[in-house]
């Protein structure tokens, strides 16, 4: 943004020890919108007060902030696909992030999987290809939730280190089956982010069945691992809750962006981070309105 006599006036008074001017200032700056980033960053480089300087990040992370939720509202409004959605959640913490680059890898995938795939190939088959391309020819490694590993919620950093949780890599197995049409979506299933394999035609030949039964079978995006209704029956067992029609319903795509942000706030539940907390949970709440 061309650095008019109102902008360098406004930078100036960044510095104002007053906090009720600074956060008028505050204020009107962010009301700018992002063109004014640049400004702020040079203002940064050439500051030497260290105060300062942490108020020029807050007001740069305030102006991120501030696009961010608008992508998502029109991400909502547009019912955005699940690899649109995971990029503007992972532009949060990389407000830089190169999208091709992400575009790019999935698509590498995509290729290489749509290579061994063929319409003769039985859905246990079809996974099977799947998961060879994902885990051992991209090596892609799930490991468990750990709340102080934010990156291993976002889509561009499991693909660029090759390391991810259930949600993170289950979003990724999600993204590709739906660019291959094959019939995968993630579930309700408590505690866990499981996928299952649904038959399409089940609502046509039994629309009176219950959920359960669409589901062919369930698949563990941290290793590809697929299990039977059996194992799923015991797992609600040991958990000694009922299974619910509603576990075995299909989650649309904002209903696991908001996981997906659900689970990346807690890794903020600190003094030092709780705006970013809160953030991230505002986000949520956009989603599940």
């Amino acid at each position: 943004m061309q650095e008019s006599k109102e902008i360098k006036a406004l930078l100036t008074l960044i510095e104002d020890p007053d906090e009720e001017i600074f956060q008028t200032v505050s204020d009107h700056i962010v009301s700018l919108g992002k063109d004014i980033i640049p400004n702020l960053e040079n203002l940064w480089e050439n500051e030497l007060s260290e105060a300062t300087q942490e108020r020029i990040e807050l007001l740069i992370h305030r102006l991120h902030f501030k696009d961010l939720t608008e992508e998502i509202a029109n991400w909502i409004t547009a019912e955005g696909n699940l690899l649109s959605g995971a990029i503007i959640i992972a532009k949060y913490h990389h407000p830089n992030l190169h999208i091709n680059l992400v575009l790019q890898e999935i698509e590498k995938i995509r290729r290489n999987t749509w290579l061994e795939l063929n319409n003769y190939l039985t859905p246990i088959e079809k996974i099977s290809v799947i998961n060879s391309i994902l885990y051992n020819y991209f090596n892609l490694t799930g490991i468990e939730i750990d709340y102080q590993k934010p990156d291993h919620f976002q889509i561009n950093k499991t693909l660029e280190t090759k390391t991810g949780n259930s949600i993170s890599i289950g979003i990724i197995y999600l993204i590709l089956c739906d660019l291959l049409d094959v019939p995968v979506s993630a579930l309700n299933i408590p505690q866990q982010f499981l996928l299952g394999y649904f038959d399409d035609y089940f609502d046509i030949t039994n629309p009176t069945g219950h959920p359960s039964q669409k589901v062919v079978f369930y698949i563990d995006p941290l290793s590809g691992q697929m299990y039977t209704h059996s194992d799923i029956e015991l797992y609600f067992k040991r958990l000694d809750i009922p299974a619910e029609p509603a576990h075995f319903r299909a989650k649309k795509n904002h209903q696991v962006l908001s996981l997906l942000l659900s689970e990346l706030s807690k890794c903020f539940d600190d003094d030092n981070n709780r705006y970013k907390m809160n953030e991230l949970i505002q986000l949520k709440n956009m989603l599940d309105k």
